[in-house]
């Protein structure tokens, strides 16, 4: 019989560290809905005491998400602990989760604290967050650089103090497969009361060993990995949560575990996430990546077309990806329309099914065919709406290169209409200017990344922009056929985010 190995998601934490990533409430709502779709252990939703926005984020998962453990990240200090509770509280299943770092160079240049006084913070704060939560996990942060006895006495101490679970971090992500295994099993040993507690880790992908560091860690007896979608996280990211789910699976003449996923929704959530965050997926990206199920060498083709187990170690199915493909035009109807969204994973409300049909109808009569990419990409942009404080009317550009380009844009704010015109380096700088002098507002433009959702002349563009202002970044996405529209959106679509954050924040 297979051993049961917990799923730990932190994408909404640490995922969300990731440079120039910052997602709002409905945002993380819909992600977090999602993973509890995937059927995730835990959803890590967040680090409440670090801004107004983080602590709403994760009480209103707490408040709306059912069936996984809802986790929040605390510093082992009262004030991260109160501020973490405070959001958790909702939950039907809370984790608090505090962490405090235990190697010497943290202590010694971070921390500037004694291995004792590091011990009693850990007595004392694991114990103050049992009495408010049911579920307590401790962190051991850079455990993989700690001092093996000053560890297994940190543990011991932790557990005593109420800790249900202990995560030993690769936070750098210094460990080697072996190496990590062996720290996982020494624990096992050498931690008189491990056998009260769940063992997990956190896996760190800075030498890109984070995957086969976790597999190692479960072999040696941990019995939860904490993960993110798409591998996202600071640095060079986490372990990806689809490639160990999915090495567990294919592996079972090897890996003698088993996890709760459903699989069939690993494909959704890495399009949702990426699309979320702004992220791309690389095309070679194990098992989610557009080419991971592709084969172009004549070789490789006659093999699969033969018998697919030639060179594919897992279905297309298996991650919820379609190898058939429905085709939808103008003439489609809403029953056809309904059932491939159900079949790409979307549950939506009848009002977002009008809605999102008005959109497939008018993208319709501009393509001859509309593919699954583009109604995930209409889809996702329809759910990721927040309240717009500004709306695009209309545009004019005139360029050329050998003329000053212009842009002319009209805008609504409530009941007023705003229009501007500016000259730019181009046609998008020039359309970029023209919306700054109508919101008023000074704007930097930080990133600007325009692909095509499908192939074809006739493809959707997708434009995803981040701006900062004060020092903060929001990202925003635009969606055409034209991609000076697209760009125009995404750049409306950033400011209204920016304002909605800055609104939150001064409630």
């Amino acid at each position: 019989m297979s051993k049961r190995i917990f799923i730990f998601d932190t994408t909404l934490r640490d995922g969300e560290q990731s440079p120039g990533i910052s997602l709002n409430i409905q945002e993380k709502l819909q992600i977090a809905k999602q993973l509890a779709k995937l059927k995730v252990d835990v959803i890590e939703a967040g680090f409440p005491v670090a801004s107004k926005g983080d602590f709403e984020g994760v009480k209103a998962i707490a408040q709306q998400v059912d069936g996984p453990v809802i986790a929040g990240l605390a510093r082992a200090v009262k004030q991260d602990i109160d501020r973490a509770w405070e959001a958790l509280q909702y939950s039907a299943r809370p984790r608090i989760h505090t962490f405090i770092a235990t190697s010497d160079i943290h202590l010694k240049y971070k921390l500037k604290m004694t291995r004792d006084q590091v011990l009693e913070t850990v007595i004392e704060m694991v114990k103050y967050a049992r009495n408010l939560c049911p579920e307590v996990e401790f962190s051991a942060e850079d455990a993989s650089r700690t001092d093996r006895e000053f560890l297994y006495r940190v543990f011991e101490e932790a557990i005593k103090a109420g800790a249900n679970v202990i995560n030993v971090p690769d936070t750098v992500g210094y460990a080697t497969p072996e190496e990590f295994g062996r720290l996982i099993r020494s624990i096992m040993e050498n931690v008189t009361n491990i056998d009260k507690a769940v063992v997990s880790v956190h896996c760190h992908n800075d030498l890109g060993l984070a995957v086969a560091n976790s597999l190692a860690a479960m072999e040696n007896g941990a019995q939860q990995l904490e993960c993110t979608i798409n591998g996202l996280g600071e640095r060079a990211g986490n372990a990806a949560l689809e490639e160990i789910v999915m090495a567990i699976n294919t592996r079972k003449d090897w890996y003698k575990y088993s996890t709760g996923i459903e699989t069939r929704q690993l494909y959704r959530t890495s399009t949702m996430v990426s699309s979320l965050t702004g992220v791309s997926v690389q095309p070679n990206k194990a098992i989610v990546g557009s080419n991971a199920f592709a084969h172009e060498s004549g070789i490789h083709q006659h093999g699969v077309l033969s018998n697919s187990s030639t060179y594919e170690i897992m279905t297309p199915e298996s991650i919820g990806l379609k190898q058939s493909q429905m085709v939808l035009g103008k003439h489609s109807g809403r029953h056809a329309f309904e059932e491939r969204l159900k079949e790409l994973g979307f549950t939506l409300t009848k009002e977002e099914i009008n809605e999102a049909f008005v959109k497939f109808k008018d993208l319709a009569d501009k393509k001859k065919v509309v593919l699954d990419q583009d109604i995930e990409a209409l889809v996702s942009e329809k759910m990721t709406k927040i309240p717009e404080m500004y709306e695009l009317l209309y545009f004019h550009i005139s360029s050329g290169n050998q003329m000053v380009s212009t842009a002319t844009i009209r805008l609504k704010r409530d009941e007023e209409i705003i229009e501007e015109a500016s000259v730019g380096d181009g046609p998008v700088d020039a359309t970029f200017k023209a919306i700054e002098r109508g919101v008023g507002m000074d704007i930097t433009l930080v990133d600007y990344n325009l692909k095509a959702v499908t192939s074809g002349k006739d493809a959707l563009g997708e434009v995803v922009v981040k701006i900062k202002n004060n020092g903060e970044v929001f990202l925003g996405k635009g969606l055409s056929m034209d991609i000076l529209e697209a760009s125009a959106k995404a750049y409306v679509n950033a400011i209204n985010k920016m304002i909605y954050a800055k609104g939150l924040e001064h409630q």
